[in-house]
């Protein structure tokens, strides 16, 4: 096999969820794909770190020409009420259902010692501040069931300094599932039931 095919395979294998076999196939796609396609391919791959950042209020993806992103900038989102989601695949599966209207705000993790991801590495601090300076009025925890997401949690609960509602999505979200993984229904029902 050629050394540049097999540097392929390897920088493929590097991504989330892709086992060498599959990346295998993914080089021998891209080996016999047309050039224009690998061109705007490469070009793609490199756009999203120049044209991508996160958006100052709510870390979540915007185009690098707006401070912030679309759903900040929505006057007819309840600014008052933030539903906290570990990262922005979370918020897309949430923007989905059409049955959230107020802001969001991305930490970036969960707590995880066994990942080395500490407090200081999440949004938490900025979370904070944000309930702090504006009226919120409620926060929304629709964060995975597992023992990180828990800590996080409950550091969170722990240190919210105002006397606000504080609601964690309900039990129809299945112990350790994900909410990005979750079907349409099941985070309705979550999202109708959190307590």
């Amino acid at each position: 096999m050629p050394e540049s095919l097999k540097k392929l395979i390897d920088i493929i294998s590097f991504l989330p969820w892709i086992w060498e076999k599959t990346a295998t196939k993914l080089a021998f796609f891209l080996l016999k794909a047309n050039t224009s396609y690998i061109n705007n391919f490469a070009n793609y791959l490199q756009k999203i770190k120049k044209e991508i950042h996160e958006c100052k209020k709510c870390y979540a993806y915007t185009d690098s020409k707006n401070e912030f992103c679309p759903i900040c900038k929505d006057s007819s989102r309840d600014k008052n009420v933030i539903c906290v989601i570990e990262d922005y695949l979370d918020l897309i599966s949430i923007e989905k259902l059409k049955i959230y209207n107020g802001i969001y705000h991305v930490l970036g993790g969960a707590i995880s010692p066994m990942s080395w991801i500490w407090i200081n590495d999440l949004k938490i601090k900025e979370l904070l501040q944000r309930i702090e300076n504006n009226d919120i009025i409620e926060i929304i925890l629709a964060t995975n069931p597992n023992i990180e997401w828990e800590a996080t949690a409950m550091y969170i609960r722990e240190n919210i300094k105002k006397d606000i509602t504080v609601s964690r999505l309900s039990k129809w979200l299945p112990s350790s599932g994900y909410i990005e993984y979750a079907d349409e229904i099941t985070l309705i029902n979550s999202f109708k039931g959190r307590s």
